[in-house]
């Protein structure tokens, strides 16, 4: 399952010193730990209210454009502080209660699964990140390519929801963490050399994002393997 990509700054913006880069990389690694935080808050919520879990379940599309109408907001108020914060914060909620019923499933199917796959993403991030970090590498080729890989991932998990093979959203699963792995080290590079300072909402939003479809597709993976 992959979710929108969040808008991109104006091209060309380049962070320029050292101090301008360290307020950046803090601000929006500080931003994703709390969204992570206020996701895993939401879904724990989630767990205690069976009404909230059964509307969410029978409603999906209606809970998903809900979940980003704070998005859209964080977005036009993105350089307003706290309002910027707060609506990211509701963004991630959201989030939290939209896929609280899929870890639900999981954890009955195999107790302690999501935490596993909560390990293995944080595992990847740190790893993946160290990466992009070091690496001198020019990334900005990988945007087309990555971007044409979402549209074609989503596609096929649509058709394969019709077609329901247990061996496709397995594939899909596999794929899936391949993809959203390319576009954490993607996003990670783009926040280094293309935002500025003041740009830390849509950097955090963007790993935010490509963390929580990792974790996902994650669990999709270890839930098809657990079953085989």
């Amino acid at each position: 399952m992959g979710f929108s990509r969040y808008a991109v700054p104006q091209q060309g913006l380049i962070v320029r010193t050292g101090e301008e880069r360290a307020t950046l990389v803090r601000r929006t690694y500080s931003l994703v730990l709390a969204s992570v935080f206020v996701t895993v808050g939401a879904v724990a919520f989630a767990m205690t209210q069976p009404a909230m879990m059964q509307a969410v379940t029978q409603h999906p599309i209606i809970t998903f454009i809900c979940a980003f109408i704070p998005l859209m907001l964080a977005q036009r108020a993105r350089a307003s502080f706290p309002q910027n914060i707060g609506f990211v914060f509701l963004f991630t909620f959201a989030m939290g209660l939209y896929v609280a019923p899929a870890i639900a499933w999981a954890e009955t199917q195999s107790p302690g699964i999501a935490s596993q796959a909560g390990l293995l993403t944080f595992t990847a991030f740190g790893a993946l990140t160290m990466y992009s970090f070091l690496s001198r590498r020019d990334f900005s080729a990988w945007g087309g390519f990555l971007f044409v890989g979402l549209i074609v991932l989503i596609l096929t998990s649509v058709l394969n929801m019709f077609f329901g093979s247990a061996s496709g959203f397995t594939w899909i699963a596999g794929i899936g963490v391949l993809l959203f792995s390319g576009l954490l080290v993607f996003d990670t590079w783009r926040m280094r050399n293309l935002y500025g300072p003041d740009d830390y909402v849509i950097a955090a939003v963007s790993i935010y994002l490509d963390l929580l479809n990792m974790f996902l597709f994650i669990l999709s993976l270890l839930s098809g393997n657990r079953k085989n």
